[in-house]
């Protein structure tokens, strides 16, 4: 069950307009923190980041299930079993699985290592996910994240840039 603070840190990024996609991002951070601290583990990074996404559909997060194709049959139709259960409770995370349930699923991801939500694990994934699309998708990707991110946000970007260009001038 997710933390008071990630849904309420997903219901400002709602608040602010941003994407559904941004707001899951709470629920697959809070996810990869669990992980780092030990409270469970994951099999793939992949894992780790669909139970963020499923976590994030039943807290009310209006994320939509993978396309087919995407994902397997099974996959979908719970992306879709976890907004119906969203939009049953309104908004609030409905039943509580069973105990039985609960300790079943806690007991085999505590089993996983922790090794999925590495700084290298996060980052081939990221990298892998990037290939797939084309650069015509990741250049519209970037120069709207640049334009939704606010003068404040932006200057500090630049300062980040200049510095890393500084310190590769120096190689």
């Amino acid at each position: 069950m997710p933390d008071k603070k990630t849904i309420a840190r997903a219901t400002k990024d709602k608040r602010e307009g941003k994407s559904a996609s941004t707001q899951a991002g709470e629920f697959v951070r809070e996810e990869i923190d669990h992980i780092r601290q030990g409270k469970h583990g994951a099999r793939s990074t992949r894992q780790a980041i669909a139970i963020g996404l499923s976590e994030a559909r039943r807290a009310g997060v209006d994320l939509p299930p993978p396309k087919k194709g995407e994902a397997s049959r099974e996959t979908i139709k719970q992306a879709k079993r976890d907004r119906a259960t969203a939009k049953k409770s309104g908004s609030k995370i409905a039943k509580k699985s069973s105990s039985k349930r609960a300790r079943a699923s806690s007991k085999a991801l505590k089993r996983e290592g922790r090794s999925a939500a590495s700084r290298l694990a996060l980052s081939k994934h990221a990298r892998k996910s990037a290939r797939k699309r084309s650069a015509s998708e990741r250049s519209a990707a970037a120069k709207k994240a640049a334009r939704s991110k606010g003068a404040k946000e932006r200057s500090a970007a630049a300062r980040k840039a200049a510095r890393t260009r500084a310190k590769n001038r120096e190689r």
